[in-house]
């Protein structure tokens, strides 16, 4: 058998290729960009650390150096592929709508299909074989907000966008609601132009935190995002947010509600993206009632799964305590007042005593 043959590629050629088989996988779009970030990046990491932004997400500060330069993380990259995928779910229900109903759970709309990670990662695995195909054997490695990479910083320098005041990546032609994802490569293909960016005087999304996390363009306290105080927080959340939070019970969608690039943005086209168990319009109290194994059985697969039970539980009761008072809710939540876990009790005590029923205990 005679042995397959590759010629040294057309680099500029491959580039254009890439994009295109790109657009085939499911991606909006795809850029690329070199495995180096200015020094400012990392300037800007360390001060953001040193401001204590990044609250109890200790893999920040552990990986600092390798977010900021991708090449210690892959050594022999050459070059690095950008891609990014639109999830908002086509059907949803209006967002504002169920942020402006006080009974209803609102949950990230990013959050309401399946685990967007295996998603992008299978694709980029697939952009990853048809190099292959192509060119022959090289390296590369795929990421998805799974590793320390800077993802908006590369996305930005690759010219796939630019970094928004509320950090977020964002658009002309369709605002800032998809997903990001790497490809890092041993190719040297040429690399595309950063953008300038687009935000102007514009301060919606910082005016729109219900917590004031945006504490300065372009820069998030993590400890007052909602995001953060939903998913990444293990333990009790601050008082004094509670009631910030309103019914945002996992992340939180406001700033890119209230940015006016969003007008332009592009539903999903991916399947897994779909809303899933109706989770775009169901009530707190509903949500409240889940058992345990109904928490599994339902949100196996999904991004949700990993904050566990017990922080599930413990943000619903969050919602519930700022929900309108009504005998469903003060039901719902005394149903819960003796839960084994004392994150629980704690929660389901403040949420009593917000709609004026005082602590058993």
């Amino acid at each position: 058998m005679s042995e397959i043959s590759f010629q040294t590629p057309d680099y500029p050629e491959l580039a254009r290729q890439i994009k295109a088989w790109s657009h085939e996988l499911g991606f909006a779009d795809a850029r690329i960009t070199r495995p180096s970030l200015p020094a400012a990046a990392e300037a800007r990491l360390n001060d953001w650390l040193s401001k204590g932004h990044h609250g109890e997400m200790d893999y920040m500060s552990r990986h600092g150096v390798l977010r900021v330069q991708p090449v210690a993380l892959v050594p022999g990259t050459l070059s690095v592929i950008s891609v990014r995928m639109n999830y908002w779910p086509q059907t949803a229900a209006d967002a504002m709508t169920q942020l402006q109903d006080g009974q209803q759970a609102y949950l990230s709309r990013y959050a309401l299909g399946r685990d967007y990670h295996k998603v992008l990662r299978n694709r980029l695995q697939k952009l990853a074989e048809r190099i292959q195909t192509h060119i022959g054997p090289y390296g590369h490695r795929a990421f998805t907000d799974s590793a320390p990479v800077a993802e908006v910083s590369l996305a930005s320098q690759a010219g796939l966008g630019w970094r928004g005041k509320h950090t977020l990546l964002l658009t002309r032609e369709q605002g800032s609601l998809f997903f990001l994802g790497e490809l890092f490569t041993t190719l040297p293909l040429p690399e595309d132009a950063a953008q300038q960016g687009h935000c102007g005087r514009c301060s919606r999304c910082i005016s729109a935190c219900p917590t004031g996390a945006i504490v300065a363009p372009y820069e998030v306290d993590a400890r007052r995002c909602i995001s953060y105080l939903t998913i990444e927080l293990a333990g009790p959340i601050p008082e004094t947010l509670r009631p910030l939070i309103g019914n945002r019970v996992y992340g939180c969608d406001d700033c890119q509600l209230a940015c006016p690039w969003n007008r332009f943005a592009v539903p999903a086209s991916e399947a897994d993206f779909a809303v899933r168990h109706g989770l775009d319009r169901v009530s707190l109290v509903d949500l409240f009632a889940w058992s345990e194994a109904d928490f599994h059985a339902r949100l196996a697969g999904s991004p949700i799964y990993r904050i566990g039970f017990e922080r599930w539980l413990r943000n619903l009761a969050v919602g519930l305590g700022n929900a309108p008072g009504s005998p469903a809710v003060i039901a719902a939540l005394q149903a819960r007042a003796d839960h084994p876990s004392a994150l629980v009790r704690e929660h389901v005590a403040w949420a009593l005593a917000r709609h004026g029923v005082p602590d058993r205990s």
